[in-house]
């Protein structure tokens, strides 16, 4: 067994202590900790955060060799149990790392649990030291019985897959799919309404164990216990999923209030990030590319099929909130079409595949500069609108993407897959022309069909004018001066031919000063030609923008149900967004 004990060493330093015990190490006993975290697709060495490294077998001080950024050898002498001391830096406030001050604690594996090299199948054993008081812990991990703060995982792979929350906490438990499911939530304003979150939670999960195994006493989840938990901060999103728990990043102020009445926008969202993750204890963690059957923490694993994972996933995420009850039709397609708009206002689409951009996600997509929208697409959200793509077409003939997704479950009982079966899936509900056109939408840069698709459906997609800045092909941030500063230049817009750049600070448009760019509409003429002052490297310049109504940048999407139309696609729209 490998044991490590995880101590608070200070924290106003933001230091955690961990010992690492071996009761048998080899006589050169490798040591590592990971580079990355899976669900996270970027190299983030964790070993950095790593200082005052000590190894000893007993009195006797063993010598360790580093051997690359995060790998040392211990020269071990004789059967004496090795144990490896060490300082950890944690003060990353996302759910990726690890973080440690006066009033909070949170911890993934990969950042503070060296791997023991030829260990890694036994069973692996976390003891918490003294915790201050009124301090709990929270974990998905099984306890030690009659062990406090004693936890044990059947090997490092379930060890780097249960992460820990450590604090005075709120916590609240409800029951689905005939398993107990724990909400955590730390950070948060006093007040908020608990029980309309475990409530809606509640409802998320009963809709997404339905919808992988169906309803009954026998349609259990492929866990026997699951933990939320969620870090309240005042601006963040983010979440990272689990075998058996997800660690969620929102603000304050999207937690349910008492009183709340209809559920508003911020609230929606952190319900979304709910049903994304809870989705992904199936789609990813279980049913993964097979690329994935044995991760490699000291380095990348490449894929081309995070469109699947985590772009049907986020298909998957507003729908089944849908069907939950939690949103009305009209409010999912408003989702809906803000994704749609999201991707036609990215030029990337043009250029990058699906599939490279999975591939690429480890250099591109978590590093993303002023040049990623016209070089990039995410596989989040045109993957999303892959997935919607299927799903219509799927319905013209008869069947749905709900009924692949479950039959990619049975076939692969739970685990690796690859491209060529969910191909199959697609083929055996639609027939080989969808299989196809499946194929071609992943590793080309066509547009999807969409329009067609959703009024064959029952919606209607009419256009409707974008922003000022959206329109000149701008996206824009805070500036230190005037307020506005260009983020990026999208190709083939009025202000990339006009010579705009990002880093560009605007100052003034058609001689008049602006603190917003979409203030000059009040005195600029639509479609007509105007003078932009700027400042580019301390120099003040002026160029000429000729805006373009016809651009595709200028419109978007607004989508709305259609009930004059035929009565199969009536039926179609009800079999997919219900009555």
């Amino acid at each position: 067994m490998v044991r490590y004990r995880i101590e608070i060493a200070d924290r106003q330093a933001h230091q955690f202590r961990v010992t690492l015990t071996l009761a048998e190490p080899a006589a050169e006993q490798g040591l590592s900790l990971p580079v990355w975290v899976p669900g996270s697709y970027l190299v983030r060495e964790f070993a950095r955060h790593l200082s005052q490294l000590e190894a000893r077998q007993g009195a006797r001080a063993v010598p360790l060799r580093q051997t690359d950024k995060a790998r040392w050898v211990a020269a071990c002498s004789g059967p004496a149990a090795l144990q490896v001391s060490y300082l950890v830096y944690a003060f990353d406030t996302s759910v990726r790392a690890a973080y440690l001050g006066d009033a909070r604690g949170f911890f993934n594996g990969t950042s503070l649990c060296l791997r023991a090299e030829g260990c890694e199948n036994e069973p692996h054993r976390i003891e918490l030291g003294a915790l201050p008081a009124r301090w709990q812990v929270a974990t998905a991990m099984p306890a030690v019985p009659r062990r406090a703060r004693c936890y044990e995982a059947a090997d490092y792979d379930e060890l780097a897959d249960h992460p820990f929350e450590l604090g005075p906490f709120w916590r609240g438990r409800f029951d689905a799919g005939g398993v107990p499911h724990e909400f955590i939530v730390a950070g948060a304003y006093p007040g908020f309404d608990g029980e309309r979150l475990l409530a809606d939670a509640q409802r998320i999960c009963a809709a997404q164990i339905a919808f992988w195994h169906g309803r009954g006493a026998r349609s259990k989840p492929p866990f026997a216990r699951y933990v939320f938990l969620l870090n309240a901060v005042e601006d963040g999103r983010g979440g990272l999923e689990h075998r058996a728990s997800t660690a969620l990043l929102a603000p304050r102020r999207s937690l349910p209030r008492a009183g709340l009445g209809a559920a508003p926008d911020a609230y929606i969202d952190l319900l979304g990030l709910i049903s994304h993750e809870y989705f992904h204890a199936w789609n990813v963690k279980r049913m993964r590319p097979a690329e994935f059957a044995r991760l490699d923490y000291t380095r990348e694993n490449y894929t081309q099929l995070l469109w699947f994972f985590e772009g049907f996933t986020s298909y998957y995420d507003d729908l089944l909130l849908l069907r939950a009850g939690l949103l009305d039709a009209p409010r999912y397609l408003a989702l809906l079409a803000k994704t749609i708009n999201g991707v036609q206002a990215t030029p990337g689409r043009r250029v990058q595949s699906l599939a490279q951009a999975s591939f690429d996600a480890w250099i591109k997509y978590y590093r993303p500069d002023e040049n990623s929208p016209n070089a990039t697409v995410s596989y989040y959200t045109k993957g999303a609108l892959l997935a919607l793509a299927l799903d219509l077409g799927l319905r013209e003939q008869g069947s749905s993407l709900d009924a692949v997704m479950r039959a990619l479950w049975r076939a692969s009982r739970g685990g690796p897959i690859d491209e060529a079966q969910i191909v199959q899936a697609v083929q055996q509900a639609g027939g080989a022309t969808l299989a196809r056109e499946c194929s071609r939408w992943v590793h080309g840069t066509q547009e999807l069909p969409l329009q067609r698709l959703l009024e064959a459906a029952a919606v209607s997609a009419q256009p409707e004018a974008t922003g000022f800045a959206a329109a000149l092909g701008l996206r824009l941030s805070e500036g230190p001066v005037s307020g506005v500063q260009v983020k990026s230049v999208l190709a083939g817009s009025a202000a990339a031919r006009a010579g705009v750049s990002a880093g560009d600070e605007l100052l003034a448009v058609g001689g008049w000063r602006i603190r917003r760019l979409d203030e000059a509409q009040a005195w600029t003429q639509p479609a007509q030609p105007f003078e932009l002052l700027l400042v580019r490297d301390q120099r003040v310049l002026s160029v000429t923008l000729r805006p373009d109504a016809r651009s595709a940048l200028a419109q978007q999407w607004r989508l709305s149900l259609n009930d004059r139309v035929a009565a199969t696609a009536l039926a179609r729209r009800r079999a997919w967004l219900g009555r």
